[in-house]
């Protein structure tokens, strides 16, 4: 006959007594922890508490002899903890079943507090050999950790977008530069073409005003309409040649600048013309500027303005043009009492102050050393005797000379 497992057999022959050798096997059950009850330890393996019928159908040859008295003691006891465990194991299970129903029904609103249980062991009775089943129970919190789960998966998706979007970003960066370069030229070209078409075809840089500044004796109205043919042509396209052909129709101009205002203005600042001496011309005076140019005519000779004798040379002759360079050389203390400029030949030109003195220029070299040297006799002569008629010898620059004059 089958021995249940979890016996051993060296016990039951220790236990049997020594004289009796064919005396019957005892059988004992596991000692269990949870029941402080007297009796020997086993081997530590679980087995099912045998029955009376079980024990009375064992092969072995029936005694001889009867037991002891302290060996049916023993068989008793070991039938009851052998009982008592059963009834724990069961009692165990039942409660085990009752927490995983409990535990089915708890809403998990803490997973990390509810560790998952997956090697529950739990131990079933039966009435034959002993049997131990392997349960692994249903994960807790399956909703919750689905949406933690769902979440973390949104998350690293996010930053694998980040991520991939960055490297993107730097392996193209030199590319987007380049672009951004040929883009940015090309919108320079492009406003730069349009500012010029804007300002060489439209109408909305197109003169309009005139502006003439600088006048004093030239008529400003007239000088306007000279111009007149220049309005309503965009500022870029004017014809300065146009323009200093009209404004040479002006001979008391003597220079003139231009000067472009956008939208609509152009101004112009002229320097007139200023005369220097006067020239007799049958019953008037003219008034030449060095160039030989009649700024004014007038009855009378101005009191400020010296008159030069040109006898028959012609305005604008070189003789002409040496006295009028000695007259602007001469520093004004000087220049206002000069009545009188002559000269055969450039380089004999003669002064006459208002007192009768003369002055002997020469030729007109040195003119800014001469007019420093005769400002300097001058103020002397007048100082140690004024009213005294004398000549000014002032040829050679380095070497002034003062004569009486008889």
């Amino acid at each position: 006959m089958r021995r249940p497992e979890g016996f051993d057999e060296g016990d039951a022959r220790a236990d049997a007594p020594a004289e009796d050798a064919a005396a019957l096997r005892q059988r004992r059950a596991p000692s269990m922890p949870r029941l402080p009850f007297r009796g020997r330890s086993t081997d530590g393996q679980e087995a099912r508490p045998a029955s009376d019928a079980a024990v009375a159908s064992d092969d072995a040859p029936a005694p001889t002899s009867a037991p002891a008295p302290e060996d049916t003691a023993g068989s008793a006891r070991d039938r009851v903890g052998a009982i008592a465990g059963a009834a724990g194991r069961r009692f165990g299970a039942g409660l085990s079943t009752v927490a995983d129903r409990l535990r089915e029904y708890t809403p998990d609103e803490d997973h990390e507090s509810h560790p998952r249980v997956e090697g529950a062991r739990r131990v079933e009775p039966a009435t034959g050999d002993s049997q131990v089943t392997d349960v692994l129970t249903s994960p807790v919190g399956t909703g919750v950790r689905a949406a933690e789960t769902a979440r973390e998966a949104r998350i690293a998706k996010r930053r694998r977008r980040l991520l991939e979007r960055a490297e993107v970003r730097r392996f193209t960066r030199r590319s987007r530069h380049r672009r951004a370069a040929w883009i940015t030229a090309a919108g320079i070209v492009v406003v730069l073409g349009a500012s010029i078409l804007v300002a060489v075809y439209s109408p909305l840089m197109a003169l309009r005003t005139i502006e003439v500044k600088g006048t004093n004796r030239v008529d400003e109205s007239a000088l306007r309409q000279a111009l007149s043919d220049q309005v309503g042509t965009p500022l870029a396209r004017l014809d300065f040649d146009a323009i200093k052909r009209d404004v040479a129709g002006f001979p008391l101009i003597e220079s003139y600048v231009t000067e472009e205002a956008p939208p609509h203005t152009l101004v112009i600042t002229v320097t007139e013309r200023t005369p220097v001496v006067a020239v007799k011309s049958g019953s008037t005076f003219d008034l030449v500027d060095p160039a030989g140019i009649v700024v004014q005519s007038s009855p009378k000779r101005p009191d400020t303005m010296p008159l030069a004798d040109i006898a028959r040379a012609e305005l604008g002759s070189m003789s002409f043009r040496t006295m009028t360079e000695v007259v602007l050389a001469l520093p004004s203390s000087v220049r206002s009492q000069v009545t009188r400029v002559a000269g055969s030949t450039a380089d004999d030109v003669t002064l006459t102050l208002r007192d009768k003195s003369t002055v002997v220029w020469g030729s007109p070299d040195d003119p800014r050393a001469k007019a420093a040297l005769l400002a300097a006799l001058v103020e002397d002569h007048e100082a140690r005797n004024p009213g005294v008629v004398v000549e000014y010898d002032v040829s050679a620059p380095d070497n002034g000379v003062i004569r009486a004059k008889r």
